[in-house]
């Protein structure tokens, strides 16, 4: 790209007329203690800083966006920071989901709004990547993300622990009479030893790998854990590129986020055995640029990718072994036949270009092409009269003997009755029976909970039972495992036949076939359909009736109706209102 001059950058628009508008914008930045000089012929680098007390993944990104500030003052630009909300999945209720779409707005908004040429998303706790890679979508000004990377590995006598995937494994154990209440007190003292996301392949790691592959970010970063010094150096680098960005403007996100841009990264999805979750974000993220990625493609790519990392929950390792063996770029180099190589990342060169230097796998955490981990990548995507639209498994870490099975349905209405019931002795209920919960979808929970790792009931528990069937329209944690199916579409909550299953229904699912029935027929289907009445909404003001009333379905993405990106228009880049002049434009 060719560089542009001061005056034709965006911030130029703010600062460059020497009238009242731009004494205003001028002296709202000298206010601050710059002086001229820092704004005069130098590109305006917007630095949008997920950081909160409230998040513990996020809480080193103060020192991370003082690195980029380093790389972007090297570079000859003047930074400047902002807030934006932070989405912490341990601690919002119901759950952080039902807030991307308002981080994706504020983060779009804040971009449109202010004299920014080129943006740096920080970003690491599960949902504010795919929050920010959304607005920075829509506003569509040149921009490139900086993660915050995974924590050091939890230990607990003598065994080197992930967050969330031993946490459930030992969870079932205190359940079923294994270890004691003491034992799991002092598993919570050492479970999160450091800053960052989540150490295993859950939704945090698995969406920062996917930036990599989107070509969002620079290559090689994707999976420095968050305490390395590298990850600085990253940031560094990171700020220094968002100048050069900022002066040729471009590339943009709408120049990056191509259809091949999105099978890349489906196909490391896959590869790595990632969370269902980024299904989820990967349809919402196309359809803000006016790409209608069917979920089907999710399922075509992971019949054709094999598993090529070992890392938890589907595997062993963790996501510093894979760093130490090459990181992502590794994997991508592995990739390389399946991926579209030529498309353009945030470095203005090919997907190519950033992993050829890397090192080939070494076996153990990465495996090659020839002798992968699984035949077939780690999600699947099922349909039938139980999910008309689809649902989602993540097989990689289901138990392979019930990728086919059928058996009798036991109901929970929503999460409530389920906390009550579960472990009922008197529930009716065996290791071939199918747990199904309803009412926890996009609408219905609202926010669409990772409720859908649902627990094995205690009684089974004690018997030495550590998986059966779970059917719901909710999602689980990237870092759970078992045999879940999940997303299913419609949800209960609008309509869907997931409302109509009753205690003892025979329910059949067949991954190889993509198969997934409610085993009843036709008629009772659509009688029962026919008698439905639909529950009240959960909200009935604020944000919370917002959301319910224009959040899509699972298999689209669950954005915003009103903010799907429009392919007859291009994207709004600039604000309104008067940029020169002396009527006060202000």
């Amino acid at each position: 790209m060719e560089e542009s001059s001061y005056k034709d950058l965006r911030s130029a628009r703010w600062f460059a007329p020497h009238d009242l508008t731009g004494f205003v914008h001028r002296t709202a930045i000298q206010a601050e203690g710059f002086s001229r000089f820092a704004l005069k012929d130098k590109p305006v680098i917007g630095i949008a800083n997920s950081w909160s007390e409230l998040v513990n993944c996020n809480i080193h990104f103060k020192l991370l966006a003082d690195a980029v500030k380093r790389g972007v003052l090297m570079a000859g630009g003047l930074p400047l920071e902002f807030p934006t909300i932070s989405l912490g999945e341990s601690l919002m209720k119901p759950s952080a989901m039902q807030f991307r779409n308002l981080m994706a707005m504020d983060v779009e908004e804040s971009i449109r709004a202010y004299p920014l040429d080129a943006i740096v998303l920080l970003g690491g706790c599960d949902k504010t990547v795919p929050a920010q890679l959304m607005g920075a979508a829509s506003a569509d000004v040149p921009t490139i993300m900086l993660t915050g990377g995974p924590q050091e590995p939890a230990h607990f006598r003598g065994k080197q622990l992930g967050v969330g995937t031993d946490t459930w494994k030992y969870a079932d154990e205190l359940r079923a009479g294994k270890i004691t209440e003491a034992d799991f007190d002092e598993l919570e003292s050492a479970a999160k030893p450091s800053a960052g996301h989540c150490s295993e392949m859950g939704t945090a790691s698995t969406m920062t790998s996917l930036v990599e592959a989107l070509g969002m970010c620079l290559p090689g970063t994707a999976s420095i854990p968050a305490v390395d010094a590298r990850r600085a150096q990253a940031a560094e680098a990171t700020g220094r590129r968002a100048v050069e960005m900022a002066m040729s403007q471009g590339p943009k996100p709408s120049e990056i986020l191509t259809k091949e841009a999105f099978d890349n990264a489906i196909t490391l999805l896959m590869a790595v055995g990632g969370s269902t979750n980024a299904v989820v974000h990967l349809l919402a993220l196309a359809r803000r640029v006016g790409y209608e990625l069917p979920l089907d493609r999710f399922h075509e790519i992971s019949q054709r990718t094999p598993r090529i990392v070992n890392v938890r929950p589907s595997g062993e390792y963790l996501v510093q072994q894979l760093f130490q063996v090459g990181g992502i770029s590794t994997v991508l180099k592995e990739l390389a036949p399946l991926l579209n190589k030529d498309a353009i990342t945030v470095t203005g060169e090919s997907l190519e270009n950033g992993y050829n230097s890397a090192p080939e796998p070494d076996g153990v955490v990465v495996s090659t092409l020839e002798a992968p981990f699984d035949a077939s990548g780690g999600i699947a995507v099922v349909r039938g009269s139980l999910a008309p639209n689809g649902a989602v498994i993540k097989r990689s870490a289901a138990s392979k003997d019930l990728l086919q099975h059928k058996g009798s349905a036991v109901v929970f209405e929503d999460i409530y009755d389920l906390g009550r019931r579960i472990d009922d002795p008197e529930l009716d209920i065996t290791e071939d029976s199918v747990l199904v919960l309803r009412n926890s979808g996009p609408v219905g929970a609202p926010g669409m909970p990772e409720w859908g790792m649902l627990p094995i009931p205690e009684r089974l528990l004690r018997r030495g039972i550590r998986d059966i069937v779970r059917i719901s329209d909710a999602r689980m944690s990237g870092t759970a495992f078992g045999t879940t199916v999940l997303h299913v579409s419609p949800e209960a909550a609008v309509g869907g036949p997931l409302a109509i299953v009753r205690d003892g229904d025979p329910i059949v699912l067949d991954v190889e076939n993509q198969r997934l029935d409610l085993d009843i027929p036709a008629e009772e289907i659509k009688s029962r359909l026919a008698e439905l009445k639909l529950p009240e909404p959960k909200y009935r003001r604020g944000y919370g009736r917002l959301f319910i009333d224009h959040v899509n379905q699972a298999d689209e993405g669950c954005d915003f109706d009103f903010l799907k990106g429009l392919p007859d228009e291009e994207p709004q880049r600039l604000p309104y209102g008067l940029m020169s002049g002396w009527q006060g434009g202000w």
